[in-house]
């Protein structure tokens, strides 16, 4: 076991509900940020993606592939570098509970963003670190729904005790008042560094020479497009094929002699976005 004692969460994915990243803290996500020391040692486990499965290549961070890391590293301390804008609720807090779980000493580093459910994953660590610039972002679980007005009510009902669970683990870890954190988790709170250490999300903080950016400008282009296009409700199989056309482009432009700078890729992703948005429409 960790060597807090940390509570158990248990929020199983019911029939009719997914959970996505949420827009605000998709615009928020700068993905090039990475650990310095990239993932050295071998006890490191980076979560530098949206948390659970993404909808054409399997990429994403998964319980599965968390599982298999912890697994590698076996019984012994394990750190975990976190920059992820959340994603699939259900995956976060299975991985929460994978690392809750961990025989040895879980260590816990916020180098960019820990937002909704990489926010819950980050609670799981015995130390939790995060760098000044960073932020952890609370908010009640997003998720996109369709039907009458008897289908929303129903599914509203649905996830009420997915947001109390949720507040349970910050309540826990912070010992803020639990009618506090649900207000903070209503209105969608972010939390900076230093403020986060003050409060009780965080242990302390990251020194600025462990954290770079990698850059990242074609990544984010594909993650905001899959958001969008999951927050649209547009069948899978229709959105992979416009996803695919997305990411073609992208890839051809990249691959062009001398490639692209960070500049020029967002200017591509722009292009492809605005093609993918017109054909959205048709």
């Amino acid at each position: 076991m960790s060597l807090k004692k940390l509570p158990e969460l248990q929020a199983f994915a019911r029939s009719g509900i997914q959970s996505f990243v949420s827009p605000s803290a998709m615009a928020r996500w700068t993905p090039g940020i990475q650990a310095a020391a990239g993932d050295s040692p071998d006890n490191t486990i980076s979560i530098l993606d949206v948390i659970g499965e993404d909808w054409w290549t399997g990429e994403g961070v998964t319980s599965n592939r968390i599982a298999g890391a912890l697994r590698a590293i076996g019984v012994r301390d394990v750190v975990v570098n976190i920059n992820s804008p959340g994603g699939d609720m259900f995956e976060g807090v299975t991985i929460y509970n994978l690392l809750r779980m961990h025989q040895a000493k879980v260590t816990i580093n916020v180098l960019g963003l820990a937002a909704s459910a990489a926010s819950i994953i980050a609670m799981a660590g015995d130390e939790v670190y995060i760098g000044r610039p960073s932020f952890l972002m609370i908010h009640n679980c997003w998720m996109v729904a369709g039907g009458n007005r008897h289908d929303f009510a129903a599914a509203a009902e649905q996830m009420a005790p997915f947001d109390a669970a949720m507040a349970d683990v910050y309540q826990e870890r912070t010992g803020i008042d639990t009618k506090r954190i649900a207000t903070l988790m209503d209105k969608e709170t972010w939390i900076g560094g230093s403020a986060a250490v003050t409060d009780g999300w965080a242990d302390g903080l990251l020194g600025d020479n462990v954290i770079k950016d990698g850059g990242g400008a074609q990544a984010s282009a594909i993650r905001r497009v899959e958001a969008a296009l999951r927050s649209s409700g547009m069948p899978r199989s229709e959105a992979q094929k416009l996803l695919s056309e997305f990411k073609s482009s992208l890839s051809e432009s990249a691959g062009a002699p001398g490639g692209l700078s960070d500049s020029a890729a967002k200017n591509v992703a722009a292009t492809s976005l605005q093609s993918l948005i017109e054909k959205m429409k048709v």
